[in-house]
This record gives structure tokens, C-alpha cells and sequence, in this order.
């Protein structure tokens, strides 16, 4: 919250003096906010948890709330301020929904901002704990899973059945004196941490309890580490917004928001009143640009001499936004046709192409794509089965390698500057809309090579070398990493079900044994 005074004790040395060796026994206490992480406001982490829990009413009563939080972080405390961002952003929301928030949200802006010189010594010290200003359920999935966090101390909320007050429990805000009692009860006064690290004065009773301690100056243009680098990278995340929304990224928001939803509106009337292959040309004007790279037929003419002439083709493409199949088959005619397991009737009743939707019974989804596949139709599927935000592919099914020999890999990649068009834990039908919401929503396809026969099923190879195969070559083509992770799993991790049974239903067969 706000920025950190400006007095650093020149008896503590800085953390770049801190030695990283022989530490595997040491433990370490460490501030959040611009010790372990680059940025010293917490405003950004507030401000998407207010808007995933409460929307763009809630973000903008905390954008209201924010000048206030900062003249009373100056003029009273830093305790003060944070007291009125917790309000505003958790009063009356389900304790479930914030840890929700914080597990499937929050992760991506917190590796994104990892300092690197704490880290370092951080990482080198076998037990780790970090004690925080921050509501601890906020902050404690990201550290524990993410930073292999042995312990973290933050300030606790209140709740009322289940749903948050907004208020802070005791003992209070963890700043000052409150953070060291924190860790003293935590360690117990015969056995202290070896280092303490913070980056204000405010950290210094804590820090006064450790055998060393070391400040993070505060220097412009310190880079956080590549997330990458972390011990485990953040594959799956949630949420609607793209950027960190620090206050005038929030304040954009807040005035585009309208305008965005006006501008959808048009797009999708578009969408489904012209046809599609004109869709490109019409939709530029209002700031959707398509971009294509090489041709949907190359090699076209290389068929397995057992297929039918004029049987169509199956277009397998990785898995980026909602709108994936319509926008590929905008350079694909009116022949073409998608298949999924669940898309909304809003989104069906909107799209702009023909929509099967499959059973999950393998074979009865076989016969139905492949019968679409004899009719002479281009079937653009998805065989992730869900989208991934971040450079890696899902495991792709095997299935459309079973249906045809005529395969062509797509790669495709999308920009948006607000907004993401897909979610886990939100209303579904609502991603198109948040995707055509963006300004300049950039959505590039590129149509690689088609599979030579003797990469296919009639020539020996199995479905799932065919399918493991076109994965590869997309990954290559676009420089990400494959996986073996499925919807499964990204539904499990940020949503806590298998994608396919509602959350109350998990719950209840959880409850029931």
C-alpha cells in the first residue's frame, strides 16, 4: 500500500550484501510488498479481487476508496489505509469466493512481479516464511504453492457465516509491532529466524528479532524475475482482466467498460447478420483484426487414395479463445462446421457458423464428425477440449485422428489489452462478450502444412502418435511447451471440479463420502 518511507538505518545492509551460501538450515522472514515483490503497492492485488468478486461496481467503488486509503496511510498509518482497501473490496462477498479469487487469479500478477536479489536469498534458506500487511487469505496460495512458502503471516479478516465483513480480526493490520508479535508467537523467543528482509521502517521491529537483517532498496527500473524461473510456473489462471490494474490501468477500465459493451454489441450483430466469409472485411472498421498466415488447402492434393474425392478435411487447432472456430473458418467458407462439448445457447445462438455439440460418448462422437467429414464439410476442432492462456498446449485427444487421414494443424495466438475471453469459474456465456469487448482484439491464425499420409492412422500410425505429433508441430511453430495436463486438470486446479459437474455438485459428492 502506497510507497515506503523514505528512512533506511544505514546499520542494516542492503539485501545485494547478503551472502546465499550454506543456508540449507537457515530460516528466513521476508515482507511481501517490495521485498519479495518488485512493486510496493498492494492497490493492483486488491483491485482484482474486487473486480472478479464483485465486478466493475465493486472496482469502481475501490478506485473511489483509493485516495482516501492513501491520506490515511500518510496522515494516521499504514494500518488505516489498508483497513479501508480490505473493506471495500471484500465487505459482504463469500470467504469462498475470495479464496477462489486468490487461487485462481492472483498467482499470474504475483509471479509476474518477483524480485529477483530477494528471491535469491529468499530460496536459499531451507525454511521460508513471509509476513504481510495483506490479508493472508489473499496472499497464501501463490507463496505456499508457488514460492514453496513454509509459513505465512498476514493479517486475518472476519467473516459472519461464511461471508466476509470487511473488517480486519485480531490483533489488527500486521504492520510494525503487530508483524513482530506475529513472528514472535509464530517461532517463539528461542529460536528466532536467521534473516529478516524488508524495505521500510515499518518492517524494522520484525527484522529486529533475526539474527541478520537486510533492507530491499527501493530503485527504479529493477526487473522482477521471469516467471519461468520460479519452482513451478503458472500454466492455468483466471480472472477477466489482462493487465496488473494498478490505478490508471483500474481507471481505464472503469471508462471503457460502457463503451466496451456498447462495441461488442455492435460486433456481435455483425457477427450473426452477415455472412461469414465477409465477416473480416466488415469487422475491421471496428477495430477486430484477423490475421492469416499461409493456405488452408496446401498439399490439398496429397489424399489418402481411399478417401473419397470431395470429403472434407479436419482442421485441428490449438485452443486460445472462444471464438477460435468461428474466426478460423472466416477463411474457410461456409462448408465448415465445429464440434464442442459445451457451449452456451447464447454462443451457439450467435454464431455466425454450424455448431454440433458432442456426448462424451466416444463413439457416438466419432460417428457424428465423421459423418460430417464424409459430407464433404471442414470440421475445425479444438482437441485440448479447453483454452490455455499462457505459452503451452494441453494434451490433445486423440479422437480427430481416428475420424480422417485429412488433417491440417492450426496455430493461433490473440491479443486483447483488457479483457480475457475465456473462464473457468464465470458464466461462460459471457466470453465472447468480454473478448469483443477489447479495443483491438488481434486474433491470428496460421494454416501449417496439411499431414503427409504416411503421418496418419491408415498409414500404421497409431491416433495418439498422429495426435501427439500435430500438437508438436504447433508447439514448435509457436515456440510453446507441450503438456500432458488436460481440462481435467485446469478445472480441478482453478475451479475445484472436472469441467464438466457443477461445483455444488462436486461439493456434495465430496460431503457425501
Amino acid at each position: 500500500m502506497g510507497n515506503p518511507s523514505c528512512f533506511i538505518s544505514r546499520k542494516i545492509p542492503s539485501i545485494s550484501e547478503c551472502s546465499t551460501n550454506d543456508r540449507e538450515n537457515h530460516t528466513v522472514v521476508s515482507d511481501l510488498d517490495g521485498t519479495l515483490l518488485v512493486g510496493r503497492s498492494s492497490f493492483p492485488y486488491f483491485a482484482l479481487v474486487a473486480f472478479d468478486v464483485g465486478g466493475i461496481l465493486r472496482l469502481f467503488m475501490l478506485l473511489l476508496a483509493a485516495p482516501l486509503a492513501g491520506i490515511l496511510y500518510y496522515l494516521i498509518s499504514e494500518a488505516a489505509g489498508i483497513r479501508v482497501l480490505i473493506f471495500v473490496t471484500i465487505a459482504g462477498v463469500k470467504v469462498s469466493d475470495i479464496e477462489s479469487a486468490a487461487r485462481a487469479v492472483l498467482p499470474k500478477y504475483y509471479s509476474d512481479d518477483v524480485h529477483p536479489e530477494t528471491y535469491g536469498v529468499f530460496s536459499s534458506c531451507g525454511r521460508r516464511c513471509v509476513v504481510t500487511a495483506n490479508p493472508r487469505i489473499m496472499v497464501e496460495p501463490f507463496l505456499k504453492k508457488y514460492l514453496n512458502v513454509d509459513m505465512v503471516l498476514g493479517t486475518e479478516i472476519s467473516s459472519f457465516r461464511g461471508i466476509a465483513t470487511g473488517l480486519v480480526a485480531s490483533p489488527g493490520v500486521l504492520v510494525g509491532k503487530n508483524k513482530a508479535v506475529a513472528v514472535e508467537r509464530s517461532f517463539g523467543r528461542g529460536s528466532m529466524p536467521d534473516i529478516g528482509i524488508g524495505d521500510r521502517e515499518t518492517d524494522l521491529p520484525f527484522m529486529e528479532l533475526c539474527k541478520e537483517r537486510y533492507m530491499v532498496p527501493s530503485r527504479v527500473g529493477v526487473r522482477p524475475m521471469k516467471p519461468d524461473m520460479l519452482p513451478k510456473p503458472v500454466i492455468f489462471h483466471d480472472g477477466r482482466l489482462v493487465q496488473k490494474p494498478t490505478p490508471m490501468v483500474a481507471l481505464a477500465i472503469v471508462l471503457w467498460f460502457p463503451i466496451g459493451i456498447l462495441l461488442a454489441i455492435i460486433r456481435i450483430i455483425i457477427g450473426a447478420l452477415f455472412p461469414i466469409t465477409i465477416i473480416p472485411h466488415v469487422k475491421l472498421p471496428f477495430g477486430v483484426i484477423i490475421k492469416t498466415k499461409g493456405h488452408p488447402f496446401h498439399n490439398s492434393g496429397d489424399r489418402n487414395p481411399k478417401v473419397k474425392k470431395g470429403g472434407g478435411m479436419v482442421f485441428a487447432t490449438c485452443h486460445r479463445c472462444v471464438l477460435d472456430a468461428v474466426l478460423i473458418s472466416t477463411s474457410l467458407g461456409s462448408k465448415s462446421i465445429t464440434v464442442s462439448y459445451s457451449v452456451p445457447s447464447t454462443s451457439e445462438w450467435l454464431s455466425p457458423m454450424k455448431t454440433s455439440r458432442l456426448t462424451r460418448d466416444r463413439a457416438k462422437d466419432a460417428k457424428l464428425m465423421r459423418d460430417i467429414v464424409d459430407e464433404g464439410r471442414y470440421l475445425v476442432m479444438c482437441p485440448e477440449g479447453t483454452t490455455c492462456r499462457e505459452p503451452y498446449l494441453l494434451r490433445f485427444s486423440s479422437l480427430f485422428a481416428e475420424i480422417s487421414d485429412e488433417i491440417t494443424p492450426v496455430a493461433t495466438t490473440v491479443k486483447t489489452t483488457m479483457f480475457y475471453g475465456n473462464t473457468a469459474r464465470g458464466y461462460k456465456w459471457l466470453d465472447p462478450i468480454f473478448f469483443l469487448m477489447n479495443p483491438f482484439p488481434t486474433y491470428e491464425v496460421t494454416f501449417l502444412n496439411k499431414l503427409p499420409y504416411d503421418q496418419t492412422c491408415s498409414a500404421g500410425k497409431s491416433a495418439h502418435e498422429v495426435a501427439n505429433h500435430v500438437q508438436e508441430l504447433i508447439a514448435e511453430y509457436l515456440q510453446y511447451k507441450c503438456t500432458d495436463l488436460t481440462r481435467k486438470d485446469k478445472y480441478m486446479e482453478l475451479a475445484g471440479t472436472d469441467g464438466t459437474v457443477g461445483k455444488t455438485a462436486v461439493e456434495k459428492l465430496k460431503k457425501d463420502g
